[in-house]
């Protein structure tokens, strides 16, 4: 019987598939709410790779930078997704290249 303890690389390997799924669905999709996520779905994934290293490197640093990095994610998604559910209730279609006019 094979034991299939998980390493560093898998989690190393899981965190740079689901960044490129991240990177790949801003990329592609338009609708903002969608880019968003995927926004959320990169940083996810480099905190798994933070997490990951810290472990193996046997330090907190990794989990310190996590706590921050989910802080700062917080706050933006309270921010954000404010201001894109605002917009998506006055407009049924919204696409990305629609908000240009938020720019200052």
């Amino acid at each position: 019987m094979i034991d299939l303890v998980p390493t560093t690389s898998w989690y190393l390997v899981l965190a740079a598939f689901l960044f490129v799924v991240g990177m790949v669905g801003v990329m592609v999709r338009r609708n903002p709410l969608v880019m968003f996520m995927c926004i959320e779905l990169m940083l996810n994934a480099v905190n798994l790779s933070f997490v990951a290293i810290g472990k193996q490197l046997g330090s907190i640093d990794g989990q310190s930078i996590v706590f921050f990095v989910m802080v700062v994610a917080a706050a933006e998604v309270v921010v954000g997704l404010g201001i894109i559910v605002s917009i998506m209730r006055r407009r049924n279609d919204v696409n990305a290249d629609d908000l240009v006019g938020l720019k200052g």
